[in-house]
Formats: structure tokens, C-alpha cells, sequence
């Protein structure tokens, strides 16, 4: 094995984010609220060879832990094969999906070597789904919630951007849906990006509220684990299911940073607030060029900073979270 990837300030990436397309058929408002507006061509997409090179280079570096993200990831046909390349090299395959192709190919992608998913639920009342998403498809996400389960997944997360005014006051209804289930649902923050300052400066809200709330009905934090992603887990002994809080705007959220992100385009993002990303494809054409990827890779982890500039109002060069994956 290589040495394992670390930076300058001596944190270890054990999680690599793989993007595979930019293309979404969602329209979230906190993300692509005009729908996906192509800028690629998705020949111009890393191709599975390319994919598995990147994989490779990870893995021999430390890496146990690839989420496979988009855009939406099961846009891609060759998905599964995807899933499994990653799954033959490393011990956790994730993905993150908006849950529209889900009841169709969930078991195929259980077949492949899927070890866990995530679904993104911003809203358990089906016209406010609709109003959030852009698309009238909360029956259908639901249900593939459901053959997830009924394929073998043991526990299902499900990711939901708090946005104030419209589902930050639902936390009620959110427990009680999960007191029976085992689902962790993740109240993520939203988070500024090039494109939606207003709607950051409207519907912007602190997980801090939600903790307080938790906390104050007996939730007790959880303790990570190396690979984990950055949610802060609760968990209640009356209730099968936990809820996770991902606040990037906590002081010290940085402090833990074990993931790396790959862009659809093959250019590898220290951060997802950082700059434009450092080109690596040149590095992926042949399989021989591995040890070439890894030093590259390498020489760009000393140049990480110590933490993003959210606080300050600086996003970075991303201009939308569909642009390198989330």
C-alpha cells in the first residue's frame, strides 16, 4: 500500500466523495432551481476505465470509504458497474440519490456491491415535496425508501436540507416517522453558493436549534467512527431510528475532515468550498500511471487549508452543490 493520504495538518482521508455526472432531473431551489442546465457533454464524463483508475489510486492510499454522487448517480446506465468497481477495491460503496429510480434498481444496486444509501427527503408532506424538489415524485421516493428495505439494507439515511419556513418546524413529524424505522435522517444546513444568495439569506437556519430540541428530549450523541462523513449522530432508546446534523458553520467543523471529492470531470476538489479544482485526468488514461496519480494527489493535500470561508460569506468557486457532487 501506498502511504496514506494525509495533509499538513495531519488529517487522514479515509472517504473519498466519487462524482459520476453533474446531470440532475431534479429541481431543488437550494440547489438547481432552473433545472440542470447542461455545461458538459456527458461524453466528457470520467468513463468507467477512468473511474477505476481513480478507485485504485484511493484504495492503495488508505481509502475504505467511496460515496458515489452526482448530480443524480443512477442517470448514469453503467451504474452498476461503477458499484462494483468500487466495491471490489474498498469495504463501504454509498451512494446518495434523490430516490427517483430507486424502486426500480435498488436490488440491482445491492447486487453490485452497494453497502449503504442515502435519499434525499426534504419534506414528508407530498406538496411541499413537490414545491422543494420541482417534481411531483414523493410517492415514488417513498416507495423505493421501501424496496431499499425490503432488499436487505438495514438501515436507510435520509438527507434533508433545513430550510427555514419550510421544514425547519417539522422535526415532529420527522421523529415520529422514524421512531419505528431504522432511518437516520440527516438535517444538513443549507449553505451558500455562488448561485442562491437570496435564498440562503431567507431560508438559511442553525442545526443548533434542532440539537437543543434533541437534547432536551433525552437524545445522546453517538460516537464516530473513523470513515464516518461530518453529521453529528443522536440516538434515543426509544427510537429505532437516529437523526444526524451536519452544521458547517459550527466553529471546529473542519477539524475532522477525512474526505476527499473527484468531480465528474476528473478534477479532484480539496473542499467543497475551495477553488476550482485540480485537473487529474491527464493522470488516468492508463493504467500505469498510478504511481504518477498518487503523487499528484499528494503534492495537492499540502496546499489544503485548514478550513473553509462560509462564515465570511465565501463559497468558493462552487457555484451549485449538483457542480462537484455535494
Amino acid at each position: 500500500m501506498a502511504q496514506q493520504f494525509e495533509d499538513r495538518f495531519h488529517r487522514k482521508f479515509y472517504y473519498l466523495r466519487l462524482s459520476v455526472t453533474d446531470v440532475c432531473n431534479f429541481k431543488c431551489t437550494y440547489c438547481l432551481p432552473h433545472g440542470y442546465r447542461p455545461t458538459n457533454k456527458p461524453s466528457t464524463f470520467l468513463s468507467l476505465p477512468e473511474i477505476e483508475r481513480v478507485i485504485a489510486a484511493f484504495s492503495d492510499c488508505g481509502t475504505d470509504k467511496i460515496r458515489i454522487t452526482g448530480g443524480e448517480p443512477s442517470m448514469r446506465r453503467d451504474l452498476p458497474e461503477i458499484i462494483h468497481a468500487a466495491a471490489n477495491r474498498v469495504s463501504e460503496v454509498a451512494m446518495t440519490t434523490n430516490g427517483y429510480r430507486m424502486a426500480r434498481d435498488v436490488a440491482t444496486w445491492r447486487e453490485a456491491g452497494l453497502t449503504r444509501i442515502n435519499v434525499s427527503v426534504d419534506s414528508l408532506d407530498p406538496r411541499q415535496f413537490a414545491q422543494i424538489t420541482g417534481e411531483n415524485r414523493f410517492a415514488q421516493v417513498m416507495a423505493g425508501i421501501d424496496q431499499a428495505f425490503a432488499v436487505g439494507f438495514e438501515q436507510i439515511k435520509v438527507n434533508s436540507v433545513l430550510l427555514k419556513d419550510l421544514n425547519s418546524q417539522d422535526l415532529p413529524k420527522f421523529l415520529a416517522w422514524i421512531k419505528d424505522r431504522p432511518i437516520q435522517l440527516r438535517f444538513i444546513e443549507l449553505m451558500q453558493t455562488g448561485e442562491m444568495d437570496s435564498l440562503f439569506t431567507k431560508h438559511h437556519q442553525s442545526g443548533v436549534s434542532i440539537r437543543n430540541q434533541l437534547m432536551a428530549q433525552g437524545w445522546q450523541l453517538k460516537a464516530r467512527k473513523a470513515n464516518d462523513g461530518p453529521a453529528q449522530v443522536f440516538t434515543h432508546p426509544d427510537y429505532l431510528g437516529e437523526i444526524g446534523l451536519i452544521m458547517p458553520y459550527e466553529k471546529g467543523f473542519c477539524a475532522s475532515c477525512n474526505r476527499l471529492r473527484i468531480s465528474a470531470l476528473g478534477k479532484l476538489h480539496l473542499c467543497l468550498f475551495g477553488d476550482q479544482g485540480i485537473d487529474l485526468r491527464d493522470y488516468l488514461q492508463a493504467d500505469n500511471q498510478k504511481p504518477e496519480l498518487i503523487e499528484q494527489i499528494q503534492q495537492a493535500l499540502q496546499s489544503k487549508a485548514q478550513g473553509h470561508y462560509l462564515h465570511l460569506g465565501d463559497s468558493g468557486a462552487t457555484p451549485h452543490l449538483a457542480s462537484i457532487g455535494g
